[in-house]
């Protein structure tokens, strides 16, 4: 379930937090960005974040039921972001009922001092996104924010190049 837990201090990692409640208390004190990255989490295992963080049960159960529509909600001083993914589906031979597109979806929640990403399907992922934005601490320093655009910026590149994609087969069908 978690991927990565991590503070970020002036846009540079300086903690790898062991718990929840850690990450909260680190960043409290320290100041700075905790980034908690999650994939398909249960009820289960996202109520210790939820409590942990306050989280506004509407949108907790949105994170972990899935299967949402792109949204963007306010609940305090809590944004929560739904975002629809799309992933190009390899295939060794284009027929009429060959699936060329699969969905997923990410879930943010930006917080005051803090990221949570929730991350269902089998896209990409968030991982190289995260090594990119370390690699660019003058963006990370931004706090929560910047890491909310950056996750827009690549769901929205990611269909762009599905749109690419598609259009290669389509022009292949034609041919």
């Amino acid at each position: 379930m978690i991927v990565d837990n991590a503070i970020y201090v002036d846009g540079r990692r300086t903690a790898e937090p062991s718990s929840f409640h850690e990450t909260h208390e680190v960043v409290r004190r320290a100041g700075g960005l905790a980034w908690i990255g999650l994939h398909s989490p249960t009820e289960e295992e996202f109520s210790s974040v939820a409590g942990e963080f306050g989280l506004h049960p509407l949108a907790v159960e949105d994170a972990v039921k899935a299967h949402q529509r792109p949204k963007l909600e306010h609940y305090d001083d809590v944004l929560f972001m739904v975002l629809t993914t799309a992933r190009y589906v390899e295939h060794d031979r284009l027929t009429a009922t060959s699936e060329v597109v699969a969905t997923g979806e990410v879930m943010v929640f930006v917080g005051p001092h803090y990221v949570i990403t929730v991350r269902h399907g089998e896209h990409g992922g968030l991982s190289d996104l995260r090594r990119g934005l370390e690699e660019q601490p003058d963006l990370l320093c931004h706090g929560p924010a910047s890491v909310l655009y950056a996750v827009a910026d690549s769901v929205v590149d990611a269909f762009v190049d599905v749109a690419t994609a598609v259009e290669e087969d389509v022009e292949e069908l034609e041919a």
